[in-house]
């Protein structure tokens, strides 16, 4: 008798790590000087909305399925300070961290709250379908910051 297969859990920490440190390359090469923190917070609010996108096919970018803004969800994770959001969306099983940077480098909007110094701190996260892969990014300014540049 053959045992039940179990199923595939994706570890996703790789890709999500790898994500960060591309965001660090990307900040540096437009001149910033600090570092990108990860921060659990900023990660629960990306959770949230990559777990929406993937379960939500009408969804393709920032909006929640119940209205939310990345702002929203971020206050709900219990962050305090401005935030921005890129979202990366594969028609497949995976995604690689080259794909996402890439989607995101050449997307001007998105380019330019990677390349926001005042970011200093970020959460991603990734969940996979059988042909649906999404990662989201939440970068986040601390409260006791200044605004990031760019917004209002």
């Amino acid at each position: 008798m053959l045992a039940a297969t179990p199923p595939a859990n994706a570890d996703n920490k790789r890709l999500n790590d790898g994500v960060v440190a591309n965001v660090y390359t990307v900040q540096h090469n437009a001149g910033c000087t600090n570092d990108v923190r990860i921060n659990l917070q900023l990660q629960l609010a990306a959770q949230w909305h990559t777990v929406d996108v993937l379960n939500n096919r009408a969804l393709d970018g920032d909006l929640g399925s119940d209205g939310s803004t990345v702002q929203d969800r971020a206050i709900a994770a219990g962050y305090r300070g401005s935030v921005a959001e890129t979202v990366a969306i594969n028609p497949a099983l995976a995604i690689s961290g080259i794909e996402v940077i890439n989607q995101w480098y050449y997307n001007p909007a998105y380019l330019a709250i990677m390349q926001n110094c005042a970011y200093t701190q970020m959460g991603v996260w990734s969940e996979n379908s059988l042909d649906r892969s999404v990662v989201v990014a939440v970068y986040g300014a601390p409260a006791e910051h200044s605004s990031p540049r760019g917004s209002a």
